[in-house]
């Protein structure tokens, strides 16, 4: 039973030197500090349980989110928590639709990420005080409960409340044994911390050996800043993990539409399973052309993480520009929103395969992913999670 009053709401800038040892370089972030601005609420309910939450940055911007976060905090401090959740569209409007912060938006952007902080640590609450993990508190909540979290504004020509709901209402069919499986095997991943961009051959075949080791089949590989580093480095990767495993590619939307059609047919020979994000990530219609062009040679496009809000996706679903599409806990509005591409995926019957690989990123999407087997997509194929190695 939920219950307390949100007296408090404070938010930390919080950043890791990742830049020193290039971990998570790539062709457009050279020198990323991996960072966080971090939300505590508090509340006055006697178990003096907290929520936390986040949003994911790069370092140097964290500090206007943290501002974002507490320009949205008046909007917070002070409700009832039974009330936000019993009308949870409700308060997530309120907080994408003031009327003066969302000219900085709208569901979009600084503003956006700092929803995403807030909400993520409402969630984080309401969990705790039900006690559950966040997967099965989404898993055990009624068809009609989920609904009543959605803001369904933009998206009604392709996702219906009505659609939605026969959607969340299949998916109880076998619930359980989905459940059963999920806890005893865990979801299927990626890792790309064997091959940033930043890192030595030698530092990039022991991270490679390491994780073949470990029992690791699925591995990504940054590319798109020099075409023959990238032909070395694929070919080194290929050689290493061999042909039953997958290679996937992220060019971290560094090329030109054109471009990336030609860059990524010289990389062809190693067969990768997608490449991710080859241009702007703003750039639905370019996606689409490069999909269409890749698609004769097996090569998907998976891109999302970077992708504003469910409108966006909406689009590139319409568009049939994506092959794989990467949710991403902290860039669209937390669970909520995440609620409404899980349910236009299922719809389109394209597979997710979440952004993680940040800090908190890993820990946050595994919830949304495992409850999207459990009770939306039913489905492992073509499924896989990013996941940061330590």
């Amino acid at each position: 039973m939920v219950k307390g009053k949100i007296t408090g709401l404070s938010v930390k800038d919080v950043r890791f030197p990742t830049s020193l040892g290039q971990h998570g370089s790539d062709a457009m972030h050279t020198d990323p500090d991996y960072s966080a601005a971090y939300v505590v609420i508090e509340t006055d309910a006697e178990d003096a349980i907290k929520g936390y939450g986040l949003t994911f940055t790069l370092g140097k911007g964290t500090e206007i989110v943290v501002c974002a976060v507490k320009a949205l905090s008046h909007l917070v401090v002070g409700r009832n928590l039974e009330d936000i959740v019993a009308n949870f569209r409700d308060f997530y409007r309120q907080l994408t639709s003031d009327g003066q912060l969302r000219w900085i938006g709208p569901e979009k952007g600084v503003v956006h990420l700092a929803t995403a902080a807030v909400l993520n640590a409402v969630w984080d609450l309401w969990a705790k005080q039900e006690q559950k993990p966040l997967w099965k508190l989404l898993v055990y909540m009624t068809p009609e409960q989920l609904v009543s979290c959605i803001d369904f504004r933009y998206i009604t020509d392709v996702l219906t409340e009505a659609q939605a709901l026969e959607i969340l209402q299949n998916g109880k069919q076998r619930q359980e044994a989905r459940e059963e499986h999920m806890v005893k095997h865990g979801y299927p991943a990626y890792t790309t911390s064997c091959a940033w961009l930043g890192y030595s051959d030698n530092q990039l075949q022991k991270l490679c050996a390491d994780a073949l080791k470990e029992g690791w089949t699925r591995f990504k590989v940054k590319v798109g800043a020099d075409l023959q580093d990238d032909i070395r480095r694929c070919k080194l990767i290929r050689d290493m993990i061999g042909h039953d495993n997958e290679l996937m590619l992220d060019a971290n939307q560094r090329w030109d539409v054109n471009e990336a059609i030609s860059w990524v047919k010289e990389l062809a020979v190693f067969k990768p399973l997608w490449i991710e994000e080859p241009t702007s990530p703003d750039d639905i219609l370019g996606h689409g052309t490069i999909s269409k062009a890749l698609a004769p040679l097996g090569i998907g496009v998976a891109t999302g993480e970077q992708c504003h809000n469910r409108v966006m996706f909406k689009q590139f679903l319409q568009a049939r520009a994506l092959q794989y599409l990467q949710i991403d806990s902290c860039r669209l509005g937390s669970v909520n929103e995440n609620l409404s591409v899980l349910l236009m995926a299922k719809k389109f019957n394209i597979p997710v395969c979440p952004h993680a690989g940040g800090v908190g990123l890993c820990e946050l999407v595994q919830h949304l992913i495992i409850f999207d087997y459990i009770s939306v997509s039913g489905s492992l194929e073509k499924r896989i999670q990013d996941i940061l190695l330590k």
